[in-house]
């Protein structure tokens, strides 16, 4: 019975049904994480400097029920299934008939054709859960770091030794040493590229999130795959700040987080598999 169950939810509709959720989920982690970080930041500064703590509300990723940010309505159950309470309402809320923003629906749908995908790539393999968790955790930092610039630490440091554990339980496909390998590569290449940009400019050109991604994404692909990886996500974003650029919507001053790139490409090689990014480098 718990056989067939499995079986069913690692099926590409089982995922996509599994990944509608999740990203739901991720919606909340998104918006509220970063609030979390700042109140805290806050509160942290109050007690070094020795002055009265802020008077903030208590939030968390549960807490409190989640409300229509302009009238304050609170969402009821019916109104938070994915994909299907967006459509139903037509995009706005219930109460004060606000648009909602359609960024909900597409991460919730993004990540339910990435669960489903996972179904084609490991097929009724049940690690396939692990890489699932995998997945939703890029999807969550690359919003994140497009909203904030910010890689939080909650999510980038768990990512890594996650990678480490799962390689070590055999669940990833390469070996510990491949993985602890890619791990330090990883770290040591941008933090490299990171000083060697500050001695020579005077400015930073990114942030230490970046170094824990990259460091996270060896530990789960292996230190191989790190080459394509940032030759891709610096493609990218090359490619796409320079479109945002001629386009006025990078003002000036602001810069590109490079942190989605990195998260985008390490789906790709995901995807695409190993035999077939070392076919595209001309590996051998």
């Amino acid at each position: 019975m718990i056989d067939d169950a499995l079986g069913a939810l690692l099926t590409p509709l089982g995922l996509a049904l599994l990944g509608l959720c999740i990203g739901s989920f991720l919606n909340v982690v998104v918006h509220r994480l970063p609030l979390m970080m700042e109140r805290a930041w806050k509160l942290e500064s109050a007690e070094m400097l020795g002055v009265a703590a802020p008077d903030v509300a208590p939030l968390t990723l549960s807490k409190p029920a989640s409300r229509c940010p302009h009238c304050g309505h609170r969402i009821r159950w019916y109104e938070n299934i994915p994909l299907l309470s967006w459509i139903a309402l037509r995009g706005r809320c219930s109460a004060c008939k606000a648009p909602i923003s359609a960024r909900y629906p597409l991460v919730e749908l993004a990540t339910g054709l990435l669960f489903a995908a996972l179904a084609w790539r490991f097929p009724a393999q049940a690690p396939t859960f692990v890489w699932c968790g995998f997945v939703a955790a890029l999807v969550a930092l690359a919003l994140i770091d497009w909203d904030t610039t910010l890689l939080p630490d909650s999510i980038t440091l768990p990512l890594l030794w996650g990678g480490l554990i799962a390689a070590a339980l055999g669940w990833t496909g390469i070996a510990l040493s491949t993985a602890v390998w890619g791990a330090v590569a990883g770290y040591l290449a941008l933090w490299s590229v990171y000083w060697l940009f500050k001695l020579t400019t005077g400015k930073e050109g990114m942030g230490a999130g970046d170094f824990k991604l990259l460091a996270a994404l060896g530990a789960w692909l292996g230190w191989q795959m790190l080459l394509p990886i940032v030759l891709a996500a610096s493609l990218l974003g090359a490619v796409v700040g320079i479109a945002m650029k001629f386009g006025g919507s990078l003002r000036e001053g602001r810069y590109v987080p490079f942190g989605p790139f990195l998260a985008g490409a390490g789906l790709v090689v995901l995807y695409a598999g190993p035999e077939r990014v070392r076919g595209w480098m001309g590996w051998a």
